[in-house]
């Protein structure tokens, strides 16, 4: 059936739809050329209208054990071809499948290449995509009433609702923004015991688990239930081990008094290169966020120290801080492959040893 993306600047794109309905976010684009599924399953992306820029999606299907979380969270999702067929040894089932079980608007037959350009030079913009109403101007219209209301926190439904334990060994706590499976299973791997915790615990509450380390994980960048995070985890600096991942590690440098800037286009693909301070090599990762920390307002607050950054835009990737026990990346911390773990959770690995020690471990 035939379908339209309107964004709020009142550019309109035609396509197609197998499902009916209409829904409205911020328009994303990703340039990863595979991953659609953990993609689209991945918390950071809640209430968010995803655009592939690869042409063709699908073609090796979906399959539960690629899934980052229990549902889709994206509002919806752009594609220029959506796969007739898909050839995998690992598929359970078709996108197309996937998606009506999932309930998720998606587009396709959509010029992506022009979407992708228009966003480029007009920055982060709004949208909706509907199958109900083909008239941009009265879209356009329930788009702006949609904007006007105040933004609503996606946090209750990204986290868990009570404590959650995996595996047996040195207890850390991962509190969940919208923590990903595969997070989760590189930090079982390195023998800890996680203990997943809902994103509003508290600094106390934390505490009287006496972990070994913190994790705070990624999730929905700029939400507002981010705040009230911020002002729980505050006591926690300094007293034990801290690692921040992406938007995890934007509510400290906020709570520590920095400041987010706003990118005209997000990181969000598995390509983007890293040089860190005093070496000669770069690193690829996969991003997927829309903000960084300021850089000025980082050299103030004087423990921290940048250890990487963007070789693209020379935005700040990662810092560290002996003193105040910290590590915060703004990438993904994803493995390089099956069974081996991201080299800054190693790193966040040692930081916990003095802990151990002290422990009588």
């Amino acid at each position: 059936m035939k379908a339209i993306l309107v964004a709020e600047d009142g550019k309109c794109f035609q396509g197609e739809s197998v499902l009916e309905g209409e829904r409205f976010g911020e328009l994303i684009l990703n340039t990863a050329v595979v991953g659609y599924q953990e993609m689209l399953t991945d918390p950071a992306n809640a209430g968010k209208i995803l655009i592939f820029t690869y042409p063709l999606i699908g073609n090796y299907g979906v399959a539960p054990k690629f899934n980052e979380s229990g549902k889709v969270w994206v509002s919806g999702l752009i594609m220029k071809e959506m796969s007739r067929i898909y050839s995998n040894w690992q598929a359970r089932g078709s996108l197309e499948d996937f998606l009506k079980i999932q309930n998720t608007l998606g587009i396709y037959n959509l010029d992506t290449r022009t979407l992708a350009v228009h966003l480029r030079e007009k920055g982060p913009l709004y949208g909706m995509i509907s199958t109900n109403e083909l008239d941009p101007k009265k879209l356009l219209e329930k788009l702006n009433k949609i904007k006007k209301q105040p933004a609503q926190t996606y946090l209750p439904d990204v986290s868990v609702k009570k404590q959650k334990v995996l595996g047996l060994g040195k207890k850390i706590v991962v509190l969940d923004l919208g923590v990903t499976a595969s997070l989760l299973k590189q930090l079982e791997s390195l023998g800890f015991s996680v203990n997943i915790l809902p994103y509003n615990t508290t600094a106390k509450q934390i505490l009287s688990l006496k972990p070994k380390g913190l994790v705070i994980s990624n999730g929905p960048e700029n939400d507002p239930g981010l705040a009230e995070v911020g002002e729980n985890l505050k006591p926690l600096i300094g007293k034990l081990p801290i690692l921040g991942v992406v938007a995890g590690w934007q509510v400290i440098a906020t709570a520590l008094g920095a400041k987010l800037t706003r990118l005209k286009l997000g990181h969000r693909g598995v390509n983007y290169p890293l040089a860190r301070a005093g070496t000669f090599k770069g690193e690829i990762t996969s991003q997927n966020h829309g903000y960084v920390i300021e850089y000025d307002a980082l050299r103030k607050i004087k423990e921290i120290k940048v250890t990487a950054y963007n070789l693209n835009d020379h935005t700040v990737e990662e810092v560290e801080s002996k003193r105040l026990k910290l590590i915060g990346v703004q990438y993904n911390p994803v493995t390089a492959g099956f069974g081996q773990v991201n080299q800054i959770l190693n790193k966040f690995n040692k930081m916990l040893k003095p802990a151990y020690r002290q422990a009588g471990r």
